[in-house]
């Protein structure tokens, strides 16, 4: 069942051409109650994480492999981006158009000014599948990482694909 918020995430994927596979689950806020929900089947979970540099005046949404665990100041030295800390509510509605627990790739479809930088960990280029929220954390989207790079190279948003940890 289709909800409120998805629907520019189906109507851009189907743009492209990009085929996905759609699953319903109770709401996930959070990576460890999403992992609960998760269908394995050769797909990797991912780990979203939005960002704003100190001055407030640039945004980052880093996307990784979900059990890996990291802190800010291993991303601040990462990314080189400077002092680092996570957006508030209302610059994931401004920005990425949705509350907090439903951060996701897709959420650049809401990013009509382009203003978010995006990293993505290399590692998820090796995998399968990745799954994503549709903007709605109600529901899990499955598509190939393929796909997932076919996204990112027509959202038109800056990116890099960079090694986040070894």
């Amino acid at each position: 069942m289709e909800r409120i918020g998805q629907k520019q995430v189906y109507d851009y994927l189907d743009s492209l051409n990009i085929k996905y596979e759609y699953y319903e689950h109770p709401e996930a806020p959070t990576i460890e109650i999403a992992s609960q929900f998760y269908r394995g089947e050769g797909t990797t979970l991912c780990k979203n994480l939005f960002f704003r540099n100190h001055k407030g005046n640039r945004h980052y949404l880093v996307i990784m492999e979900s059990t890996f665990a990291m802190d800010i100041h291993s991303v601040e030295k990462i990314l080189h981006q400077g002092k680092l800390s996570f957006a508030s509510p209302e610059r994931m509605m401004r920005y990425l158009g949705v509350k907090p627990g439903s951060v996701s790739l897709f959420n650049l479809v809401n990013d009509i000014n382009r203003e978010v930088t995006l990293f993505v960990d290399s590692k998820l280029l090796t995998v399968e599948k990745v799954s994503f929220h549709p903007n709605d954390n109600r529901a899990s989207l499955v598509i190939s990482s393929e796909d997932m790079l076919k996204f990112i190279k027509n959202i038109g948003n800056n990116y890099e694909i960079m090694d986040l940890y070894e």
